[in-house]
């Protein structure tokens, strides 16, 4: 029978938790042109040696973001001295910050569903009328 919760999946829970309070917390002070930045899911590898952090960020200019993503990647050294800290491991995961696109992407998909349902509606409702207008004749 398998374990309800693997190593990794403890450490990848643990470092989401760590890395989102030294995001929130202690990297303000330290780079305050970061904006608004959320982590959304850590993956870590088998061995716990590598570990891609999943950010999103509040704003949707494209640059801003890579500007962002950018200052994420200078400091992953400090995150990651931070970590060493805070987290009871051998070794902490070298950290790779990426962008996760999956929240915008899902709010894209249900704009596309919600306006594809307007207009089927809109249409049903322009047919009735055309209907009702020939059954008068």
């Amino acid at each position: 029978m398998a374990k309800e919760f693997s190593r990794t999946d403890r450490g990848g829970q643990q470092l989401h938790k760590e890395v989102a309070s030294i995001l929130q917390n202690e990297f303000k002070n330290r780079d305050p042109r970061l904006g608004f930045v959320t982590v959304s899911g850590v993956d870590v590898s088998r061995d716990l040696a590598h570990a891609k952090v999943f950010v999103t960020f509040f704003n949707s200019d494209e640059q801003k973001v890579k500007e962002d993503l950018g200052i994420l990647d200078e400091n992953k050294g400090f995150v990651r001295s931070l970590l060493a800290k805070k987290m009871r491991m051998r070794s902490v995961p070298a950290i790779k910050f990426m962008r996760d696109v999956s929240i915008t992407e899902g709010m894209r998909i249900s704009n596309l569903v919600t306006e594809t349902v307007n207009q089927d509606i809109q249409k049903a409702n322009d047919a009735d009328r055309d209907f009702e207008g020939d059954a008068k004749e």
